[in-house]
């Protein structure tokens, strides 16, 4: 699963808040909700983040094994590599 604590964490760091991300540099609001629901965002907006924030990736988000799909998420596809 992807998750993006690594994201709130560094932007209460940062001198940014939502608002100032959805005035000044244009990110919607519905990319600020998919962020708070762990929801898919495309690599173009982590890109943008990241250079908002003057960060890395690994300081927006991160990656949590899904219990349910086991630590590589897809291991069937794998094993037929």
């Amino acid at each position: 699963m992807i998750d993006y604590k690594p994201f709130w964490e560094t932007l209460k760091q940062s001198e940014e808040t939502t608002y100032t991300l959805v005035t000044r540099h244009r990110i919607s609001g519905a990319t600020i909700d998919k962020l708070r629901k762990n929801k898919p965002v495309n690599t173009t907006t982590l890109d943008g983040l990241c250079g908002i924030l003057e960060c890395a990736l690994q300081d927006i988000v991160r990656y949590v094994p899904d219990q349910d799909r086991g630590a590589s998420g897809n291991e069937e596809n794998r094993e037929k590599t």
